[in-house]
């Protein structure tokens, strides 16, 4: 029998925009992936530039972190939400033109442009992270906020199967030009939504703490609190490690020649495990988040991986990315919902930015480590022995951390 409070926090206007927000949001960044990873690698051919991808949109977010967590927490997050919307939407129509083929340009002042819409993207990024994170909290209260975690991870996942899909079919039908426009239609519906979103803007101190202090503040928590630097280094590591998203590109043309069409369904298939996972959870939420639970399922992550690496067919492959989806999907609930829980409201902001600086490394670092090692390993070596390594991060953290493998959080509890 479903539960009533799972479906409760859908009755709540502002998740619900909220809710559609990020998942036009994320349809678009998703979407903008694959066609700037197809694009890329169409122009060069080289898996390293695609690694590069990943660092340039990284290099920036981490930076801009140390900072955003302090404006975020002494400001107003919906505005700074709203403002990041906007400047992505206005980068993704700079990217449509330009990128799209309206201008002729040559090959290298085009790879300038895109790199130059990376960058500015990963800007904008080491702001939403936490800005939406602290939005969260104002509009649920605690005991509804593993079902809104479930439900926004669903609606993550579902703009991931989609964005991609779509993305990829449309390159392959219409070209650059009218893949950018996907991307572009998906930012202008998000920044109208959150243009209706309303939320109570709380003073959280009223005498502000020093730029400086406040983030030295924010590292000194997390330090204080074991279980968080646990986890979010074992997610860094373990995606670190063993993430083959920015490979896809060029395994989709080298090892199961599928073209843009089976990119964008290579991109769509984790998502896919992960959607059908956080809906079940989201109809049925977790009583309690267990941190044991998440090194189980971001092992089972690094042997998908193992098993992706070695295939050579298709639908096998597809078949260890969606199993991955699933497994990354309930890591990414667990990670969530201790984060909400064990976070004081004073320090959301904070928090959210450090923990977006472990997320970002793993992701966009990730990608430059994979580009590397596939230039030097090869790229299916490279992709076997990240999964081999997310396996060592896992049982090294299992090791050191005994605490991490009791703890056990209730949204009941205070």
């Amino acid at each position: 029998m479903i539960k009533k409070l799972s479906l409760s926090v859908l009755r709540i206007r502002d998740f619900r925009l909220l809710l559609f927000t990020r998942m036009f949001v994320m349809m678009a960044l998703q979407s903008q992936a694959v066609i700037v990873g197809w694009q890329v690698y169409s122009l060069t051919k080289d898996p390293f530039l695609l690694g590069l991808t990943g660092l340039t949109e990284a290099l920036p977010a981490i930076a801009c972190a140390f900072f955003a967590g302090h404006i975020v927490d002494i400001g107003q997050p919906r505005r700074i939400y709203t403002l990041c919307i906007a400047t992505l939407a206005l980068n993704t129509l700079a990217l449509l033109l330009v990128a799209g083929h309206m201008p002729s340009l040559a090959k290298d002042t085009l790879l300038i442009f895109i790199f130059t819409g990376i960058f500015i993207s990963g800007l904008a990024r080491s702001f939403i992270m936490p800005s939406g994170f602290s939005l969260l909290s104002r509009i649920v209260v605690r005991t509804e906020i593993p079902a809104a975690m479930a439900w926004l991870s669903s609606g993550f996942q579902i703009a991931a199967i989609g964005g991609p899909a779509v993305a990829g079919l449309i390159y392959g039908g219409y070209g650059a030009g009218g893949a950018w426009m996907l991307p572009a239609f998906l930012m202008s519906a998000a920044l109208l939504t959150v243009s209706f979103l309303r939320t109570t803007h709380i003073r959280n101190a009223e005498k502000r703490e020093p730029t400086l202090q406040s983030i030295k503040a924010g590292w000194r928590f997390i330090l204080k609190t074991p279980v968080l630097l646990s986890v979010m280094a074992l997610d860094m590591f373990a995606v670190l490690f063993g993430g083959a998203v920015a490979m896809l590109p060029a395994y989709a043309d080298q090892v199961l020649h599928v073209g843009s069409e089976g990119l964008g369904a290579l991109r769509a298939a984790p998502a896919l495990g992960a959607v059908v996972t956080a809906l079940m959870l989201a109809l049925r939420p977790m009583k309690q988040v267990s941190a044991l639970r998440l090194l189980w399922v971001v092992a089972g992550f690094g042997l998908c991986m193992i098993g992706f690496g070695l295939s050579t067919l298709f639908w096998l492959s597809m078949l260890f990315l969606i199993a991955s989806g699933a497994f990354d999907s309930v890591s990414m609930l667990i990670r969530g919902t201790l984060m909400q829980l064990l976070t004081p409201d004073d320090m959301r902001g904070r928090i959210s930015a450090i923990n977006s600086m472990f997320i970002i490394s793993s992701n966009e670092i990730g990608a430059f480590e994979s580009g590397s090692a596939a230039r030097l390993l090869g790229l299916v070596p490279s992709v076997v022995l990240g999964g081999i390594a997310t396996l060592l991060v896992v049982a090294t953290t299992a090791l050191i951390s005994p605490r991490l493998r009791k703890t056990v959080v209730s949204a009941q509890d205070g």
